[in-house]
């Protein structure tokens, strides 16, 4: 073969390679936008540079996961579980984009031993999360549910008086806020809580060394959780979920909390201990809470925290990270991911 020859061989393979897509399946798309590929609310365009035919499915019930990964070369999932009964039928699979921060729908031994590569996506949401956590402190500290609630009722309409008062307020400069994960989210919220006029504390790493100190091989000198629960006019959680803190926030800890106190968690729900919370704020040993997350999600409709019941309970359905800017940086960096990974992968 003369070199043109092969070069015009070499030309034609390249050609042929770039016409054959990859197979690809979006199990859960709808938890980005209803009608994923034409949203008005997500540009999706930049697919266009991906050498993929994608299939999104609005979502995906467990029973459904194998059929619909089984000749797929490329899954990307929100939530949807991947465990190894249902990687195993994927015999083709070499690439698996998780659309959010966290793996823990995915089971990621078994891909590691199978040569799959498990890719996330860190730092998206920052901001959302961080406007979130300040919109329910300022929830809590304002009462507003309650006020807002009771302008509905027509009570201020029917009061003798130009304004009702029947809900306490906290004015929130000068208070203590403890933050725990002090990773860039963690920072942010610092920030925030600072701009305020707070006084703001980094609990150590429950458990152990943080990330950092790890890395540095240096022992974690911040105040313990413990020593500053009984300060702490708010408590904020940042950190992931681990075996060393879930249910971080039991019966024994929240005892320690002022009754003024407010609880906030925008991370993950199984760092509290629901029934124990509950338990609290009927009791009032703590002053009041608010959640994005719960440790069941979708949750049941009798959850313990859906009662309605408890008028110092705020919860928001883990729409934190909803921001049209955050989910749209979240699904870019998603697709660069899967493009850098096809680019090496040729």
């Amino acid at each position: 073969m003369t070199n043109s020859q092969a070069a015009q061989a070499g030309t034609k393979s390249t050609k042929n390679l770039t016409q054959n897509k990859l197979t690809g399946v979006f199990l859960d798309a709808e938890t980005f936008s209803a009608d994923l590929l034409n949203s008005d609310s997500i540009d999706t365009s930049l697919l266009n540079n991906v050498n993929v035919e994608l299939t999104c499915y609005d979502n995906t019930l467990p029973e459904e996961v194998v059929a619909r990964i089984a000749k797929a070369d490329i899954v990307l999932t929100n939530k949807v579980v991947l465990d190894s009964e249902a990687l195993q039928h994927a015999k083709s699979l070499k690439y698996v984009g998780v659309m959010a921060t966290g793996t823990n729908n995915v089971d990621t031994n078994y891909c590691q031993t199978h040569n799959i590569t498990v890719q996330n996506v860190e730092g998206y949401g920052t901001d959302s999360v961080a406007q979130h956590t300040l919109m329910l402190l300022l929830n809590l500290a304002t009462a507003f549910p309650q006020y807002h609630n009771d302008v509905n009722q027509g009570k201020w309409a029917t009061s003798p008086h130009f304004c009702l008062t029947e809900h306490p307020i906290v004015e929130l400069a000068g208070k203590h806020a403890v933050i725990v994960g002090h990773g860039e989210l963690g920072k942010r919220v610092e920030a925030l809580f600072i701009a305020m006029g707070m006084k703001v504390s980094i609990a150590a790493r429950p458990g152990g060394l943080s990330t950092e100190e790890l890395y540095d091989n240096k022992q974690d000198t911040r105040p313990s959780l413990e020593s500053l629960l009984p300060s702490a006019d708010v408590v904020s959680l940042h950190c992931p979920l681990t075996d060393d803190n879930y249910h971080l926030f039991n019966e024994t800890r929240l005892s320690l909390m002022q009754p003024t106190s407010f609880l906030i968690n925008t991370a993950r729900g199984g760092l509290i201990d629901e029934d124990a919370l509950v338990s609290a704020l009927q009791c009032g040993k703590i002053g009041g809470a608010a959640v994005d997350v719960i440790s069941q999600e979708p949750p049941p409709a009798d959850h313990p925290l859906l009662t309605g019941t408890i008028p110092n309970l705020i919860v928001t359905p883990h729409t934190a990270w909803m921001a049209n800017e955050s989910r749209q940086r979240l699904f870019n960096m998603a697709i660069n991911h899967l493009i850098q990974f096809i680019d090496a992968h040729p």
